[in-house]
């Protein structure tokens, strides 16, 4: 084989491979680990599936995407509101419906039960209807919502508008801001981590990246074979929870610097949409590629995915397999990323 023979193969070999890269499959079907379980959302499906005591319980359901509802939901920077809040209210829903399946500690044959009050059964006897449960659904949606904005949003302005002016201020004072927030952040995911229940969510979190991984791979979804991709993937909601942390430093820094500390927390809550808006867009744009500038974007992301992520075992792999399955769409490639995204 001459010089210019063994030139032109080698190329073509290289243009085969990136071809292959650039054509990687990429779906737009993603999910959620729930108590000894996972909820996965297809195009037009969302699954939910438990290991019970008793075995797997599965429930499905079909759904209509919002933006098929209004065009206008469908709009950028409009989609990723309407996106996050829809993702709380499912993942919400479906956290409840598998903590029905939870299975209650045992205790020893000596203990006697104890009656419920009479509040428990007041209680029990209220939840009962429809109306009641997507009640509780709302408010605790709700409850989490102003929970979490109080935590990571408001509370690093709160602490870093305690510093005098002098000391630091204008972009220095949103990029100290910003870095209170990550470390509160990641001090709660790790924390979080720590905790013998999470850890098993976070297990089921692990399965359902391997699953999709496998899935997106276009291997046969099986055990064995789910259980050889990794547990970190590039379009995660923990890389969103980054994404939101570092677009705010840039979203705060170009505001009126506000030296006011309750006009600065006021900015923030206003603030908030757009900057959740802007990194939906974001992560969405970094999930549609594959190079060397999104993998350094990616980076970040994947290796908080450390803290919650763990390893699955065969079980949770098999809970991930069942509900991928059952939102798979009817032709295939119609839950490519491009067409949803």
């Amino acid at each position: 084989m001459t010089t210019e023979n063994a030139s032109t193969e080698k190329k073509e070999k290289q243009s085969k491979r990136s071809e292959k890269k650039d054509k990687t499959f990429r779906t737009m079907i993603g999910g959620q680990a729930i108590i000894e379980g996972i909820m996965m959302r297809g195009p037009d499906r969302i699954a939910m599936v438990v290991r019970a005591p008793d075995g797997i319980v599965a429930q499905e359901k079909e759904f209509v995407p919002y933006k098929d509802k209004n065009p206008v939901l469908g709009w950028p920077f409009v989609r990723g509101v309407i996106g996050f809040v829809d993702s709380m209210r499912l993942g919400m829903k479906a956290l409840m419906w598998s903590a029905e399946y939870y299975p209650e500690e045992e205790q020893p044959d000596e203990t006697p039960a104890k009656e419920p009050s009479r509040f428990a059964r007041w209680l029990d006897k209220k939840l009962e209807s429809e109306a009641a449960q997507k009640a509780v659904i709302t408010l605790s949606m709700v409850l989490g919502v102003v929970l979490a904005v109080g935590v990571f949003m408001l509370l690093p302005a709160f602490l870093t508008g305690l510093i005098g002016r002098d000391a630091v201020g204008g972009v220095w004072r949103n990029l100290l801001e910003g870095l209170v927030r990550l470390a509160i952040l990641l001090g709660y995911l790790f924390l979080v981590s720590r905790m013998k229940d999470i850890q098993r969510v976070f297990s089921y979190h692990g399965a359902e990246h391997k699953t999709i991984a496998c899935y997106e791979a276009g291997a046969e979804l099986t055990t064995d074979n789910v259980r050889r991709y990794s547990r970190l993937h590039p379009r995660c909601g923990t890389s969103f929870l980054l994404t939101v942390v570092i677009i705010s430093i840039f979203v705060f820094s170009v505001t009126v610097p506000f030296e006011d500390m309750w006009l600065r927390l006021a900015s923030r809550l206003v603030l908030l949409p757009v900057v959740v808006a802007i990194s939906y867009e974001a992560n969405r744009l970094v999930g549609r590629y594959d190079n060397l500038f999104t993998r350094i974007l990616r980076a970040p992301g994947l290796w908080m995915q450390r803290l919650t992520t763990n390893e699955p075992d065969d079980a949770m792999i098999e809970v991930g397999v069942e509900a991928l399955r059952r939102v798979l769409p009817k032709h295939t490639g119609d839950d490519e990323w491009g067409k949803y995204n």
